[in-house]
């Protein structure tokens, strides 16, 4: 088994630790506006809406709705000051995806966009989803769509987002239709959230917990 130049670790098999989980991350970028996608009809009584100030509650979980069938935890282990830190932060922008009711009343917040412009020149596509329920339907073009608009709103150079394997098994796709391009691979290594409590031991049921 060779060491290829550039590479942390060889070809071939390298064994996780136990306790661990393991996935290929992949870096997208886009460096200019794409063209517009056509976008299907709008359901009725959904639609997009700014949070300012998010509370911390109320964020987590959303994240956790969204995010339990794919293992999302670095949120989860934050504390209240470090996640407020961000998320209060006036150049990050936080937008959810909302059922309402024909008066505008609230039902539920069913997707979550998140745009952290914390680096100057560029915007970071932080977290971008939909719950269970809602994913399949087209919404997350519409989700995109609004991403995109308020990104390349400001004065950037690029906007980048990254995916991972353990990630919905249509998120790169999604991503790569929608004008990113791949630039990027990385293997993430994370303490598995089912044996520490973070996230319920039934979470993401297809991916085997190792003792």
């Amino acid at each position: 088994m060779k060491e290829m130049p550039g590479l942390a670790v060889p070809d071939g098999y390298t064994d996780i630790p136990t306790g661990r989980i393991a996935a290929i991350a992949t870096t997208l970028e886009m460096r200019a506006p794409p063209r517009p996608r056509p976008l299907p009809p709008l359901y009725e009584g959904l639609e997009i809406r700014r949070v300012e100030r998010p509370d911390l509650d109320w964020y987590r979980s959303l994240f956790r709705r969204i995010g339990e069938p794919w293992l999302w935890h670095s949120r989860l282990r934050l504390s209240d000051a470090a996640l407020g830190a961000i998320l209060h932060d006036e150049r990050v922008a936080v937008w959810a995806h909302s059922a309402v009711e024909p008066g505008g009343e609230l039902v539920s917040d069913e997707g979550l966009l998140e745009l952290d412009f914390r680096r100057v020149g560029a915007c970071e596509l932080a977290f971008f989803g939909l719950t269970p329920s809602m994913t399949g339907r087209g919404l997350g073009r519409y989700l995109m769509a609004h991403a995109i608009g308020e990104a390349w709103r400001r004065p950037i150079e690029r906007f980048w987002v990254h995916t991972c394997t353990l990630d919905h098994p249509a998120a790169l796709g999604f991503y790569i239709r929608s004008g990113f391009v791949p630039a990027k691979r990385q293997l993430e290594i994370a303490l598995d959230p089912r044996l520490d409590g973070t996230l319920s031991p039934t979470a993401a049921p297809d991916v085997p917990i190792l003792r």
